[in-house]
């Protein structure tokens, strides 16, 4: 078993679905996001093509941030998935440096999206229930002086769901699967549809794929 992305980049338009929905479900801090969506151009005008680029954390089967971890906080379950051990990190950021997709974020305390205090009810942060829940959710499933980064909405994973993203892409451009079962429909279409990994040449051997934009 080995977990597994395939996102179709024909069918991807940049909506930032799964941007948002990464922060809904994992309730993110401002400036952190575990999914993103880059936008670039090529060609000259009248034939510019704009393109979407979704990432995440790629979930690398030789992940260059384990090596460096010094506490080994940063581990590769057997499904593939790569996690951080909030109680094991210390913060010391060897990992975001190792990174080759940036897919990493230092969280030195958790953030407001709503620090102005002189904000009216009920968007004061002391009477705010639901910035309470956030910060407390993310202390409990990340601490604070840590690193974070996707891992694949894991606890859904678990219950049998996909990831948030992969729901919530409304144009139904991520699958989600197991990468070893040649059966499966990720399986499949990289073997069809001209399956590649990012940057290759890294030899991280990521978890994440890309069907072609044209």
């Amino acid at each position: 078993m080995r977990y597994g992305f395939v996102i179709d980049l024909k069918r991807c338009y940049g909506c930032y679905s799964c941007q948002v929905s990464c922060k809904a479900e994992n309730l993110t801090p401002p400036g952190v996001f575990l999914a993103r969506c880059l936008k670039g151009e090529t060609g000259k005008y009248p034939t510019v093509v704009r393109q979407s680029l979704p990432v995440l954390c790629m979930q690398c089967k030789d992940p260059e941030c384990k090596k460096v971890c010094p506490t080994k906080a940063t581990t590769v379950r057997e499904d593939g998935i790569v996690t951080i051990d909030k109680n094991l990190c210390i913060g010391c950021k060897y990992c975001i440096v190792a990174c080759p997709y940036g897919a990493r974020y230092f969280v030195p305390k958790w953030k407001s999206y709503f620090p102005d205090k002189e904000l009216p009810n009920p968007l004061k942060r002391e009477e705010n229930p639901f910035e309470a829940y956030s910060r407390k959710r993310w202390i409990e499933e990340h601490g604070e002086g840590t690193v974070a980064k996707c891992d694949f909405c894991i606890e859904r994973v678990e219950k049998g769901l996909n990831p948030a993203c992969v729901d919530a892409c409304p144009a139904k451009a991520r699958y989600f699967g197991n990468l070893e079962d040649p059966e499966t429909e990720v399986s499949i279409l990289i073997k069809t549809e001209r399956g590649f990994q990012l940057n290759p040449e890294f030899g991280t051997d990521p978890a994440v794929y890309y069907l072609p934009p044209r």
